[in-house]
């Protein structure tokens, strides 16, 4: 194989795995259980789930998204009781944001329903497909932990 033919596959094998994960992506999303919430306040409602308390300015760096947008996704989560706030041990002019019991069983109920959803479809597949699907995910998973 040439290097420019080499370079089409590579760009094809790019191309169709960009593709596959995005309409995984939307399918997953589709099973979500409350959509009153919206993604962005869904996913750093996640980001508190999985990281525990955080400031706001801790919570919009690791969504990457300015402060100003991550406070009215707190305040929006807040009003809606999955999230809450205190005062900042050691400094008066910030404060942290911790998911509440609701805001658990939110994120657990919609982990259940799209894992529900891939469960089913996973079932359908052969042993040597659910192998592959294993090697790809570590490999994906490696993919997308490297810094640029």
């Amino acid at each position: 194989m040439s290097k420019s033919e080499q370079d089409v596959a590579e760009r094809s094998l790019a191309s169709r795995l960009r593709l596959a994960t995005v309409r995984l992506n939307r399918r997953l999303r589709a099973q979500r259980t409350d959509s009153s919430v919206t993604l962005t306040q869904l996913s750093a409602l996640s980001c508190l789930y999985k990281c525990g308390p955080l400031t706001p300015g801790e919570l919009a760096a690791k969504e990457v998204v300015q402060p100003p947008s991550m406070t009215r996704v707190i305040a929006a989560l807040e009003e809606a009781g999955y999230v809450s706030r205190r005062p900042h041990p050691s400094d008066g002019r910030q404060a942290i944001v911790e998911i509440t019991v609701e805001g658990s069983a939110l994120i657990l109920a919609d982990i259940s329903a799209r894992e529900a959803w891939l469960d089913k479809r996973l079932a359908e597949l052969s042993p040597t497909e659910l192998d592959l699907l294993s090697e790809a995910a570590e490999i994906i998973d490696r993919l997308a932990s490297q810094q640029d």
